[in-house]
């Protein structure tokens, strides 16, 4: 059993996803955003095993540096994103001044890359590489579990005018990869409620 607690966090209110398997005591943190107070205060009792980010924009490893000091847990991101972490202009916190300062902390301590599996409280998540959104963003998959970042939201999908966006790859990564899962498959975004797979490949206005 996969237990999943949602946080939102920070100005654009960005989804972090807490996962614990069968000891609750043990967790796996996806995509600490910024101000992740209500984060820090859940996890004071608990062994955070990784942090995994889909992509490094600012807004979803805003906690990361926090996060990072406060448990000793490692970060994992994808290796075309590598140097993002450490540098304001690339993850985008230069960009909105009137949102944030700018936000650094040490790079990854593990790459991420296509098909990777990660064994992790008890449970397998699989690494899918899906760019379009950022060039490193990347979908979790954990049974029917999927934790899509930016690239596919409820009924839309993720901007490309930010660099290193690009419109083709991220419909192609909705196309031929997330949509190629049972519709059944449960999705997770960075932003707003969550969805599935059969009901985004019904209706979603943007893929077609």
């Amino acid at each position: 059993m996969l237990n999943i607690t949602s946080f939102n966090l920070g100005p654009l209110q960005t989804n972090a996803y807490m996962l614990t398997g069968e000891n609750p005591r043990q967790a796996v943190i996806i995509d600490p955003g910024m101000n992740p107070g209500p984060l820090l205060k859940v996890i004071q009792d608990i062994e955070v095993e990784a942090i995994l980010l889909t992509h490094a924009h600012f807004d979803h490893m805003g906690g990361v540096d926090e996060l990072r000091k406060l448990k000793g847990c490692p970060v994992y991101l994808h290796d075309l994103e590598q140097e993002w972490l450490e540098s304001p202009k690339l993850n985008g916190s230069l960009r909105w001044p009137q949102v944030t300062g700018p936000l650094s902390t040490e790079p990854a301590e593990y790459g991420l890359d296509e098909g990777q599996r990660l064994s992790l409280i008890g449970h397998t998540f699989t690494v899918h590489h899906t760019p379009g959104h950022s060039p490193g963003s990347v979908s979790f998959l954990c049974g029917q579990h999927l934790f899509s970042g930016d690239v596919l939201f409820k009924l839309g999908v993720g901007r490309t005018d930010l660099p290193g966006g690009r419109e083709r790859d991220l419909l192609n990564s909705i196309q031929h990869t997330l949509f190629t899962f049972p519709d059944d498959t449960i999705v997770y975004p960075g932003h707003g409620p969550r969805t599935s797979i059969g009901y985004e490949k019904e209706r979603n206005p943007y893929v077609r």
